[in-house]
């Protein structure tokens, strides 16, 4: 929202959320998010969703950052009507309905347009979402590690025989905004959770083209992703092959960052950024990489600004390099 409302070729006439007490009314959203005060989106409401409001707006495009069952229920009536739809939920980001049933909980009915969504990681699928009606914007934990790990496989250097392992830590915002007492300030604890079983786990091996063992943890901070890849290489693969790839994949893209040989990534150095950086070693046939987001913006806001970017052909880091690091905060656990 925040990225949105500090845009140049953005203007933000609409804001919902879920429906509250009729006495009650709807806020501001400078009462929900007080640093908005001195802008023009504090003064806007915000409004219970409906269709019928979203449709009387006559929107060029619509953020989601809603649970997977609604935006898979809305979705439809929302193509229909000729708005293009960045989905920050995970409703339409696995091509497999069968998968998605497994991991989600409830069955996916509608196939034809599972189909035609296009996943939102925008360094990877350019072109499609230059006319995608429907940008499934990337997971956190999936935009570290796919962009770790799919230059190689594209290139052929990986052993696809053998699973990619991936140990990925998050800051506590990961969990949104929802208090529980694993996420208090006195009570949060480096530990791993989801193991074998984490939502993300099809997600990047679908995309990343690998299948892949992913373990997620809560880390003691607020806000970053930085993700531990192990992959075997095929044998005579050299340390020059690995960083040729991944510069020849990135060379255009202006918010991946390889790192110089000897320097790691780290969460401090991409917080408030929509930068992804990436560091490796290798040694033998075994390759270690190294990637670090912030969550809260090329893990979601961000990486969903960046593809409108290139949906309605603006320069793709309009709005996000000025806005990142003053505007993302604003953002919190509501993307």
């Amino acid at each position: 929202m925040a990225l949105l409302a500090a845009h140049p070729a953005v203007e933000v006439v609409g804001l919902f959320g879920s429906s509250r007490k009729a006495d009650e009314g709807a806020p501001r959203a400078a009462d929900l998010f007080p640093r908005f005060e001195s802008i023009d989106i504090g003064s806007l409401r915000v409004e219970p969703f409906a269709l019928a409001a979203v449709d009387a707006l006559e929107l060029d495009a619509i953020f989601l950052a809603t649970p997977h069952e609604l935006s898979h229920e809305v979705m439809p009536a929302l193509v229909a009507s000729g708005i293009t739809v960045f989905d920050l939920s995970a409703a339409f980001r696995l091509s497999d309905a069968t998968v998605f049933e497994k991991n989600y909980g409830f069955a996916h009915k509608h196939a034809a347009l599972l189909e035609e969504a296009v996943y939102g990681l925008a360094e990877w699928n350019t072109d499609a979402l230059r006319n995608a009606r429907i940008i499934a914007v990337a997971g956190c934990y999936p935009t570290a590690s796919i962009l770790a790990m799919r230059p190689l496989v594209e290139a052929g250097l990986v052993d696809t025989t053998r699973s990619a392992i991936v140990d990925a830590t998050s800051g506590v915002s990961g969990a949104g905004r929802k208090a529980e007492v694993k996420s208090l300030f006195c009570e949060v604890s480096m530990q791993a959770y989801g193991v074998f079983k984490h939502r993300h786990r099809p997600e990047i091996s679908e995309h990343a083209g690998i299948a892949t063992i992913f373990t997620p943890h809560l880390g003691c901070f607020d806000r970053g992703i930085l993700a531990t890849i192990h992959i075997e290489l095929h044998a005579g693969t050299t340390e020059d092959a690995v960083r040729s790839v991944f510069q020849n994949a990135y060379a255009n893209c202006p918010f991946v960052r390889v790192l110089a040989a000897g320097r790691w990534p780290s969460v401090a150095a991409v917080a408030r950024t929509n930068f992804c950086d990436i560091g490796f070693a290798l040694e033998g046939t075994h390759l270690i990489i190294e990637s670090a987001i912030d969550n809260l913006v090329k893990g979601a806001a961000g990486q969903a600004v960046q593809c409108m970017n290139i949906r309605f052909g603006f320069d793709e880091t309009c709005g996000i390099h000025a806005g990142a690091r003053s505007a993302a905060a604003l953002i919190g656990g509501d993307a």
